[in-house]
Formats: structure tokens, sequence, C-alpha cells
């Protein structure tokens, strides 16, 4: 079973169909259908959602492997979280007018700072299943 997965997955899941709607209102507000039309507002919230698209399915996989593979709940929990709070930092630091770049930076620092880890822990979770 991969209970701790599913509930990160859940909560992300809900962030992006959160920005997701965002997108979507803001095109018909602006009667946009393709691109951004020119409006920063919009241009904003489709690059929250790309790019919270571009990143975490990576994430997931890789929280997904860790539990899948016999990992702490703890192991598998943390990095999630750290995703969570990264993705979500970043949302908005996009998203406020005019965007807050010290909050976009912060939440990709997390984003790859919990790739990474979960890349390091991955690897090393494996080696000690396969050599203890």
């Amino acid at each position: 079973m991969i209970l701790i997965t599913s509930l990160i997955t859940a909560v992300l899941t809900s962030i992006f169909i959160k920005l997701s709607f965002a997108v979507i209102n803001l095109r018909r507000k602006n009667k946009v259908g393709l691109g951004n039309g020119g409006y920063d507002d919009l241009e904003r919230a489709i690059r929250a959602q790309g790019n919270f698209a571009e990143y975490v399915p990576f994430g997931i996989i890789l929280i997904a492997c860790l539990e899948l593979n016999g990992a702490p709940w703890w192991l598998v929990a943390i990095p999630g979280a750290a995703l969570i709070v990264g993705r979500l930092i970043h949302a908005k630091g996009i998203n406020i007018p005019p965007p807050d770049f010290s909050k976009r930076v912060l939440g990709m620092k997390l984003t790859f700072g919990t790739l990474i880890s979960l890349v390091v822990l991955n690897v090393g979770w494996s080696l000690y299943t396969l050599f203890g």
C-alpha cells in the first residue's frame, strides 16, 4: 500500500485543480481562448499552473518509489510535505501582483531541494535494501 503517497498526491492534485480554475476563470473574464491575450494576470496564472505541472509529477513518482520500496512513513512524508509547501509558496509568489520574486525563489529552492533529496533517498534506500 502507498498510503502516504496517496495523501500527498491528493493534496497536490487539489492545488493543481485550484491553479487550473484560476486560469479558466481568467480566460473567461478576459475572453482569451489561447495564450495570455496580453493580460499579465493570466500569464502569471498560466505559468503557475504550468510550472506546477512540470515539477510535481517527478516528485510524486519519486515519493511513490520510496514508499513502494518500503521506506519508513516519515521518510516519505517529510519530502512530500516539503514539496507541497514549496509548490504553494511558488504559486503564491507568481500570482500576487506584482510577482514576489523572493517567494518564487524560495518555492523553487524548496522544490529543487526536495527533488534532489528524493533522488538521493531513492538511491540510498535502494542500495540499503539491496545490500543491507
